[in-house]
């Protein structure tokens, strides 16, 4: 049985994506992923770039409401906000009894500059995503004695 997480953020646009598109590729056929927001956004197009460097295309995702999957009766072993906590406060209610963690990073769409300057940050932000899930992972498997993801 698959380990279903879902990434919230606040609009669905950047930190949520990346970080689902981290899991499936680090976490591989083990987990079943979703990415939602309090609100559905717009893809940013600075965060489709920054993954593209990594080689991740991220470029035909599509936003949704976390509301949506939560009213559709969508359960969850993992439900993991990546906003700040005044955000993840207003993440809705799953059912089941899946685990809330929250992993506070910046949001992408309030940096300022040029798209440059933007970029640079980005790259600072989705690496640090990259990061947490691994580390996350490896507590995981830290839990569970050990063996592969994969």
């Amino acid at each position: 049985m698959k380990t279903r997480v879902i990434f919230v953020c606040v609009h669905n646009s950047a930190r949520s994506q990346m970080a689902a598109a981290f899991l499936k590729i680090q976490g591989g056929p083990r987990f079943e992923v979703e990415s939602a927001g309090i609100e559905a956004g717009i893809l940013n197009p600075l965060v489709v770039r920054a993954m593209a460097e990594r080689g991740i295309d991220i470029s035909g995702n599509t936003t949704q409401k976390a509301q949506d999957l939560a009213d559709r009766g969508e359960r969850f072993d993992y439900i993991v906000t990546v906003c700040d906590q005044a955000a993840a406060e207003r993440c809705p209610y799953f059912p089941g009894k899946g685990i809330r963690l929250h992993w506070s990073f910046p949001d992408p769409s309030e940096l300022e500059g040029s798209d440059e300057d933007k970029l640079a940050a980005i790259r600072i932000i989705r690496d640090g995503i990259e990061a947490k899930v691994i580390a996350w992972l490896g507590e995981l498997q830290g839990e569970e004695g050990g063996g592969s993801w994969i």
